[in-house]
């Protein structure tokens, strides 16, 4: 029977006089060292990288120059349904409460195979109770809606089958300069139903008139034939992963500037900006560039106690903005100077470092504070490592999104943040470290608890997360762990953002080391 090789063993000191040696030793035993009857369980195979981009943790293709593809309509009509079924994902709100959109709601949605950037718009509503902070809102979306609409390569009109409303007539004689670009859809037509009576849409002179159910998928095949044979794709690219824009979530309790933030950022009034709390309800997303680098940016719902949330739309609206937190690479946690850190602001905090996403605090407003020079921000910042513990290496911003002072130096912070957050290190000079660590901090040892750390390598990029392999991992102690996390972080370059360790058993068994 032929000897097994030995894995090297990095808790013990080698000297080391030829570097190129060492890398060749790494290397073969973590890609050819193999058991003959290798444990499922313990498989190491998942540590090798894979060949396919991915971008947080899900492979998927990135584009530039896609056609603009609106829905637009009065309020209730199924556009976000629509918008739902053409994005095979729920991304916006769908309840029957009139003018839940507000905001517009983006994505890329694949239409037959080609892609489209598709744009869910707020409802255009005619009946306003006048002197209200509703009518005020009602009159942003309307304002947002026709922009929207004014930038789009095509736009869906969507209509439901039904009597016809006086804000249907309004809305489709404020779509007469737009209508060499428009598709009239007439919505909830399922099974044939109210086909007659949605007829009556056509006397209004439409060039395309499609009766569909988004709901139920009636017709929907059609309808995406159409778009794509009006869409012109010549300019679509796709990009790959280092040309992706650095994607920033904007989170933190209702009323803390976020919107505002957003704003500011893309020069555009992207959100709608109020003193009403709650006045954003979908996510909304921006792009703007700074440095030669792109950005996207996500403006989220403020995120409620579960206690004050009582209405199904903000039910919605608060699990909207926690994924959100799964499609960025970096979060700026919004709080307000004068409040304070809230339970909530920890919740976020502990929501984002367990996704392995870049976090920022930014105290916002700080403008209005009476004292604003280093002891006053010392004096905060003290404050905020206190409330999270785990997170002194997060960076503390202070700034007024108003003023836009401050702004500068939160997005250098955020490119050197995604810069780390991308950073891949080579696995031999990984374990040249992992000797030198080992070394200067022997692993506790006892009769009952003694192990070895055979070797480690990085897993992934964004989150950053690395896998080390050791004789017994269930003994070495969360100390041990948090030593080595450390070192990483301090030594390896990932000094402003979390790290995963994750440990498993190396696959020669402990007890098999006694035989012979």
């Amino acid at each position: 029977m032929a000897k097994k090789k030995r894995k090297p063993d990095f808790s013990k000191p080698k000297l080391i006089s030829d570097e190129e040696k060492l890398r060749d030793e790494l290397k073969n035993s973590i890609e050819k060292n193999t058991d003959d009857t290798p444990d499922k369980e313990n498989d190491e195979s998942d540590i090798s990288d894979s060949k396919e981009e991915r971008f947080n943790g899900i492979a998927r293709r990135n584009y530039e120059g896609l056609p603009l593809v609106v829905l637009a309509g009065r309020p209730n009509v199924g556009k976000s349904t629509l918008f739902n079924r053409l994005m095979q994902r729920r991304l916006a709100i769908v309840d029957p409460t009139p003018g839940v959109t507000r905001d517009p709601v983006e994505g890329t949605a694949m239409i037959n195979g080609k892609p489209v950037h598709l744009v869910d718009t707020g409802g255009y509503k005619l009946q306003r109770d006048v002197g209200t902070m509703e009518a005020v809102l009602d009159d942003l979306v309307v304002e947002r809606s026709l922009e929207m609409i004014a930038k789009a390569d095509i736009v869906v009109l969507l209509l439901e089958a039904g009597q016809i409303t006086g804000e249907d007539e309004d809305f489709i004689q404020k779509m007469r300069p737009y209508w060499d670009k428009l598709i009239a859809v007439v919505n909830k037509t399922e099974g044939g139903r109210n086909e007659s009576v949605a007829w009556n849409y056509a006397r209004f002179g439409f060039k395309e008139l499609f009766f569909i159910s988004a709901s139920h998928g009636d017709n929907i095949g059609s309808l995406q034939e159409r778009l794509v044979e009006r869409c012109d794709f010549s300019k679509v690219k796709e990009i790959g992963r280092k040309e992706l824009p650095i994607r920033i979530a904007i989170v933190g309790k209702p009323n803390t500037g976020k919107s505002t933030l957003t704003n500011r950022l893309t020069h555009e009034n992207l959100s709608i900006v109020s003193d009403y709390a709650g006045t954003t309800r979908d996510t909304v997303e921006g792009e703007f560039e700074y440095r030669n680098r792109k950005f996207e940016v996500l403006d989220t719902a403020g995120i409620r106690r579960k206690s004050k949330v009582r209405e199904n739309v903000e039910y919605y609206s608060v699990n909207r903005a926690i994924k959100t937190l799964d499609r960025c690479d970096i979060v700026f946690l919004m709080i307000d100077s004068n409040e304070g850190l809230s339970e909530q602001d920890k919740k976020i905090c502990s929501l984002a470092f367990e996704r392995g996403r870049g976090i920022i605090f930014v105290l916002n407003k700080w403008d209005t504070q009476a004292e604003q020079d280093k002891k006053a921000f010392k004096k905060r910042k003290e404050w905020i490592n206190i409330m999270f513990g785990q997170m002194e290496f997060a960076p503390i911003i202070p700034l007024s999104a108003l003023e836009g002072k401050g702004v500068k130096d939160l997005l250098d912070q955020a490119i050197q943040m995604h810069e780390q957050l991308f950073h891949k290190v080579d696995t031999a000079a990984l374990n040249m470290a992992l000797k030198d660590w080992l070394f200067k901090y022997p692993p506790p040892a006892s009769k009952t608890a003694h192990f070895k750390i055979r070797y480690m390598t990085q897993k992934s990029t964004n989150p950053v997360s690395f896998l080390i392999f050791a004789t017994r991992p269930e003994v070495v102690p969360e100390t041990y762990m948090t030593y080595l996390k450390n070192r990483v972080r301090e030594d390896l370059g990932f000094d402003k953002i979390p790290v995963q360790f994750e440990i498993k058993a190396s696959r020669q068994k402990w007890e098999d080391r006694f035989e012979r």
